[in-house]
């Protein structure tokens, strides 16, 4: 919405990128929004990032100790003081640049001559390659490609950089074999991708179903209807549906004009859009047991919101059903909850949850059954956030620094 129909039709170039600010270090401003461009010796290059740098305050201090000025406080900046090093040329630059960051990267840079799409050697965070008529597009995401006629190619791999210019296209891997060890984000399948994309080789869509049919295997229970809160529920709350024999039907209608809530950086704004967001069918649930399917529930806020606009509706009963596991430990690697303190589950137990929420029942599924619908390999999954199992260190200058970020959002709240 920000880019206008009138704004395409004025670019006369062959090459562009573009960003969708989700942020997680660095606040929601403007001056933070990406991509970054920055003056190198060859002229401009443009850097647009998804994931979150594990190592940037080291590397921030590092140029701040030698006279650099930063102009943002996102870490996506320490890529571009990093890429303004003079060195001989962008391949090699670019080489020692990547081999310098850790944690979660998926990068596009975007020079005069070429655009370069980079994933780091974990593979944390997606990114796809397709093919136009007469050109090319990489993205995060699958169903971006289907929005503008692209054709899907593959996925940059773990540890490699994809260079597509005017002479085609050509790859390398910037680390050696040894550091590719697959990790990507399971939490990319459960919450953030859309349905209709393939992430990591699995069907969104086709891998949240199966969620559901899991979760009515483990944690079945008597009830007339079952719902979803929308859109993120919708897969699994079919697939609840299917395996329980019990109908499925709409309990929610969303408001398309307000965005995600989980995504928003300050609590007391969730709670207003929440009211804003759903609205509850009293035709569905009124006098009703309803079964409620939801992909997370992360601080725990905006779910009882959700689930108290349910019982105003008339429930008999509200079963709530969680398509994931119970988010205990801080993520590092690109997801905006850093701190122990944000999560519900780190905190409460899962009775405690269940009457914050005001329901009768409350299940969340399994860590073996979530990762029992993936038909990729089970070991080349991030599931941090369940296990506190993490891929990579962590620096502790990183732990203090979100946990900075974290006390501020909350003295902004009260």
């Amino acid at each position: 919405d920000a880019i206008k129909p009138h704004m395409l039709k004025s670019l006369k170039n062959s090459i562009a990128i573009g960003h969708v600010r989700y942020s997680t270090i660095g606040s929601s401003n403007i001056g933070n929004a990406q991509p970054l461009v920055v003056d190198y010796y060859k002229g401009k290059v443009a850097v647009a990032h998804n994931g979150q740098l594990t190592n940037a305050k080291r590397l921030r201090e590092e140029f701040e100790a030698n006279g650099s000025i930063f102009h943002t406080t996102s870490d996506t900046e320490v890529v571009v003081h990093l890429m303004a090093k003079p060195l001989n040329m962008m391949q090699k630059n670019l080489s020692l640049v990547l081999q310098q960051l850790r944690g979660a990267f998926s990068l596009l840079f975007l020079t005069p001559e070429e655009m370069v799409g980079v994933r780091d050697p974990h593979g944390f965070r997606p990114l796809s390659l397709g093919r136009l008529k007469d050109g090319y597009v990489m993205a995060s995401e699958t169903c971006a490609l289907d929005q503008v006629g692209a054709e899907y190619i593959r996925d940059v791999n773990p540890g490699e950089a994809v260079y597509v210019g005017k002479d085609g296209i050509r790859s390398e891997y910037y680390c050696p074999q040894k550091q590719i060890k697959p990790a990507f984000c399971v939490f990319e399948l459960v919450y953030f991708s859309r349905p209709d994309s393939k992430i990591y080789g699995e069907s969104v869509h086709l891998f949240r179903k199966r969620l559901g049919a899991m979760l009515a295997k483990e944690s079945p229970v008597d009830a007339d209807v079952v719902i979803s809160v929308p859109e993120g529920g919708n897969s699994s709350a079919i697939g609840y549906s299917h395996a329980s024999g019990i109908p499925f039907d709409r309990g929610f209608i969303r408001n398309h004009y307000v965005g995600r809530t989980f995504t928003l950086p300050e609590q007391d704004r969730r709670h207003r859009i929440v009211e804003l967001k759903l609205n509850a069918l009293k035709e569905t649930v009124e006098g009703k047991r309803v079964i409620v399917v939801d992909d997370s529930i992360v601080r725990g806020t905006t779910s009882k919101s959700r689930f108290g606009l349910l019982r105003k509706a008339g429930a008999k009963e509200i079963h709530v059903r969680i398509s994931c596991p119970p988010h205990r430990y801080p993520c590092y690697y690109g997801i905006d909850f850093q701190q122990k303190g944000e999560l519900i589950a780190a905190n409460r137990s899962l009775e405690e949850i269940r009457q914050y929420l005001n329901v009768e029942s409350l299940c969340y599924l399994s860590v073996e059954g979530m990762m029992s619908c993936t038909t990729q390999p089970r070991q080349h999954f991030c599931k941090a956030c369940f296990t506190s199992d993490y891929p990579t260190p962590i620096e502790e200058e990183t732990k203090k620094l979100t946990e900075r970020e974290v006390v501020g959002k909350i003295e902004k709240v009260h």
